[in-house]
């Protein structure tokens, strides 16, 4: 198999992983350092806002897949420089975007308990998770503002300024954690409610850091207020349609992500923090495999639009293939050696620390596919053009047998935690079978520019 020599390739997707991967270290950090101290402040605290952020989740999961469509379309028009479309479906996903917020925002001030009971029926734990929503709801508006933007930037590959922000977030959202969950020096001790007020301030610091970087500091798009009236029916309906099966695809995930909690949510409460904690971890050790996935994407678009040949993207493909797998080895070996040491700084329960190693030595192992199927597919396949494909595979595995096998085991066979847990995760391993069929095709390539 002949790999690339292309010194300026490994140097941009180096580049873009690093960045990207950094980037998400930092932002899931946010979410493990709320719940190492929430952790340390109550158990049903450290489970109703794992709880509350599902709804989060839900979603961060639809403004990314409104943002992947931006970075499709975006990366294309970047590999022809061509701005001024760039510019104009920027404003095409902000307009989706702030308008999502809204939505979430009424949903949650209008039935903040209906939301949370549909995930645990444990009443102590929705009181928790009440407190944190009450707060965090506001930031929605902000999650949306930021996100939409520096996916902007990604599709021009600015990602370092993306990077800043989530230390900044990071450093701040410790830093008032601190004070406001436990009440040090001279602060009030508002446990769940210190937390999301944390969160929300954050969210704040960091929109307002990128719209100062739009306006002032970036060279590139050279974006200003005026732009914003640039709307175009034609790219709106391109958008729509690149953009929508990805929107879907994400929703579904996030929705099934929902799920998933809850069948683990009615195991009990030792079930639902261990969970939590599982799944922060993971997020923490599975950067290199997501910064991978969002860095193959806009390399692949940008290749399609500048007009290189399928003997160029054949290359690129091919190479990136084996740079999935080799990540994925490394992260699951890395989790697997660091676990005892990352789980030791959780103050729970013996139940739910042994429940959490049980599901993170899970994870250690499907690690290795989630590299290298979701980088093939929501990566490379994604960002070729073929949004379609994505969506209709994540709705077979996960609505038509991770879910239904899972409740199964929880509900009918009475299975122990980790037998569900095991279920839950098994389709990170059997998409790699439809991803090395599918990507090796290339019948995915589209070429997407007007």
């Amino acid at each position: 198999m002949k790999l690339s020599r292309d010194k300026q390739f490994y140097k941009t997707l180096l580049t873009l992983t690093l960045t990207i991967a950094l980037q998400n270290v930092v932002v899931n950090g946010v979410g493990l350092a709320d719940n190492i101290m929430l952790g340390g402040y109550s158990e049903d605290a450290l489970s109703g806002a794992s709880l509350a952020n599902q709804i989060q989740f839900l979603l961060q999961m639809i403004v990314m897949g409104m943002g992947e469509g931006l970075i499709i379309l975006g990366s294309q028009y970047w590999g022809r420089r061509q701005i001024e479309p760039i510019k104009k479906i920027i404003n095409i996903g902000l307009v989706f975007a702030m308008s999502l917020s809204v939505v979430f925002f009424v949903v949650i001030s209008v039935a903040p308990h209906w939301a949370l009971s549909l995930f645990t029926n444990d009443e102590d734990v929705i009181a928790e998770g009440m407190k944190y929503l009450d707060v965090i709801r506001f930031s929605y508006f902000f999650f949306c503002l930021t996100n939409t933007l520096l996916n902007g930037l990604k599709s021009v590959e600015t990602v370092k300024v993306g990077l800043a922000v989530s230390i900044s977030t990071l450093v701040v959202d410790i830093a008032l954690n601190y004070c406001l969950i436990y009440g040090n020096f001279g602060f009030p001790a508002l446990g769940t409610a210190g937390a999301a007020i944390a969160t929300l301030i954050a969210r704040i610091l960091e929109s307002c850091i990128v719209v100062f970087y739009y306006f002032r500091v970036d060279k590139k798009l050279k974006y200003r207020l005026r732009d914003f009236k640039l709307l175009d029916k034609a790219l709106v309906r391109d958008y729509v349609r690149v953009g929508t099966p990805v929107m879907v695809s994400n929703a579904m995930w996030g929705t099934a992500m929902g799920i998933q909690a809850s069948i683990l949510g009615h195991l009990g409460g030792a079930t639902i923090a261990a969970n939590a904690i599982a799944a922060n971890i993971f997020n923490i050790i599975s950067v290199a495999a997501y910064g991978c996935s969002g860095a193959s994407s806009v390399l692949i678009g940008k290749t399609i639009g500048s007009g290189s040949g399928m003997d160029k993207i054949r290359e690129y493909v091919r190479t990136m293939q084996v740079v999935f797998l080799c990540i994925g080895a490394c992260s699951g070996a890395a989790l697997f050696l660091a676990r005892d040491a990352v789980l030791s700084l959780f103050s729970v329960a013996g139940e739910t620390l042994a429940l959490a190693r049980q599901f993170t030595n899970v994870l250690c192992i499907t690690l290795v596919g989630t590299s290298y199927q979701v980088a093939c597919l929501t990566g490379i396949v994604r960002g070729g053009g073929d949004t379609r494909f994505v969506l209709i595979n994540d709705f077979i595995f996960m609505w038509l047998i991770v879910l239904p096998l899972s409740a199964l085991a929880a509900f009918v066979w009475n299975l122990e935690p980790v037998w569900v847990f095991l279920c839950l995760k098994c389709d990170q391993v059997l998409k790699c079978f439809v991803a090395v069929v599918k990507v090796n095709s290339y019948n995915w390539v589209r070429r997407l520019t007007r």
